[in-house]
């Protein structure tokens, strides 16, 4: 968001940061395709380097709709590591001076190592029964209207799960 918002006047940030959010919006992964293409079409009228970006970004910003929907905030969301990152700078920042390597990789260690264990343990960031099914063989999920996306995706995951 941050490099296509470069690519437009400060007065239009905001107009077309809304509009961009509008891709994320849509409840299937064809009309999260067709709703890409409209903003790129309105885009190109008056930002046309922004309306390019999008472009060829198109495969990385739709990437989210190959999964099941349940999982899409989670995944076009970078919150959890914006909150990390700053939870690593808060505490370098309380050291303030590190006298060696080691002990910036021990206290990063620590902090990744604490995330860790809170996301094992006490809040799960994707529920257990929608991870579930990104393990089930192709065979068992539900085929939407082509079926191919799932069929594509689904045996890397499978492969990665086991």
């Amino acid at each position: 968001m941050r490099n296509l918002l470069c690519r437009v006047p400060r007065s239009a940030q905001p107009f077309v940061a809304t509009l961009v959010r509008t891709i994320f919006a849509q409840p299937s992964a064809e009309e999260v395709a067709a709703q890409l293409e409209r903003v790129q079409e309105q885009l190109a009228r008056r930002f046309p380097a922004a309306a390019e970006l999008l472009e060829r970004a198109a495969p990385d910003i739709t990437a989210f709709a190959q999964f099941p929907v349940a999982h899409w905030r989670q995944i076009w969301s970078n919150n959890p590591q914006e909150r990390l990152n700053w939870e690593i700078r808060r505490r370098s920042d309380v050291v303030g001076i590190f006298p060696g390597r080691e002990a910036i990789v021990r206290l990063v260690g620590m902090v990744l190592a604490e995330q860790h264990d809170e996301w094992a343990v006490a809040r799960r960031y994707m529920s257990a029964d929608s991870l579930a099914a990104l393990t089930r063989p192709p065979a068992e999920i539900e085929a939407t209207d082509d079926g191919a996306d799932e069929e594509e995706v689904m045996p890397a995951l499978v492969a990665a799960a086991g």
